[in-house]
């Protein structure tokens, strides 16, 4: 490759380069939980008398959709290499080798909470059920205790963030990551006063054990890198 030289540009040329950046408020989240245990054995609140269960409520498309539309603030996962100094294998020459890539720890999703607190009550019987709370062993009773789940019965596959642009009906180039073994870590604390009214947000906290991208252009195919998984599978 020759060594770069300073030549003009045209306008047109700019307009397709710089002067089309993608902007930060064109995304789309979407959120299933884990296949075992979850979206069959969490009750909807903490009575003993609940018959209904979060994965019944969950799995209506209604409430899907209230769960991406809702995510007000994303952020979109990264990661770093691990490297090994070697000193002097040249003379005077110290080298970086790469030998691990390793993932963030965790990812922040923050969202509009509806009048019926379906956001909050969603991730809190997540992680309820990630800790083994059931109506047998209730956070107010006075024999409370808690069994945590193997990790295989709370993470979920099924994380994404698929990011585009406003035009994208002209445009099809996206940017999907798909989250593994994802699950909430933390929600922060919520907090509440007589001040002017604000609109409440909750934020959770997902920890993973790494993402996938999938960049899709004209005409591609939505084909995860390293995984041929359907982005959209499972969550119409």
């Amino acid at each position: 490759m020759a060594r770069p030289l300073p030549r003009p540009r045209s306008i047109d040329q700019l307009k397709k380069s710089i002067l089309n950046p993608s902007t930060t408020s064109n995304y789309i989240c979407q959120f299933a939980a884990p296949s075992l245990g979850v979206e069959s054995s969490i009750a909807v609140d903490f009575k003993e008398s609940a018959v209904s269960t979060l994965g019944a409520e969950f799995n209506s498309s209604e409430n899907r959709d209230l769960l991406a539309v809702s995510c007000s603030e994303a952020t979109l996962p990264g990661s770093t290499l691990a490297t090994y100094d070697i000193d002097n294998a040249y003379h005077g020459v110290s080298e970086k080798m790469a030998y691990r890539r390793i993932y963030d720890d965790r990812s922040d999703f923050t969202f509009i909470v509806d009048r019926d607190y379906y956001i909050i009550r969603f991730f809190e019987h997540w992680i309820s059920y990630i800790v083994g709370e059931t109506s047998n062993s209730l956070p107010n009773g006075q024999n409370y205790s808690y069994k945590v789940k193997y990790p295989k019965n709370y993470r979920s596959d099924n994380l994404y963030i698929t990011k585009f642009e406003k035009d994208y009906l002209n445009n099809n180039t996206r940017l999907t990551y798909k989250f593994i073994g994802a699950y909430p870590l933390s929600i922060v604390s919520m907090p509440v006063s007589y001040d002017q009214s604000q609109l409440l947000k909750c934020t959770v906290s997902f920890t993973y054990l790494r993402y996938i991208v999938n960049p899709v252009r004209d005409g591609g195919d939505d084909t995860l890198i390293g995984d041929g998984f359907d982005p959209n599978q499972g969550l119409a």
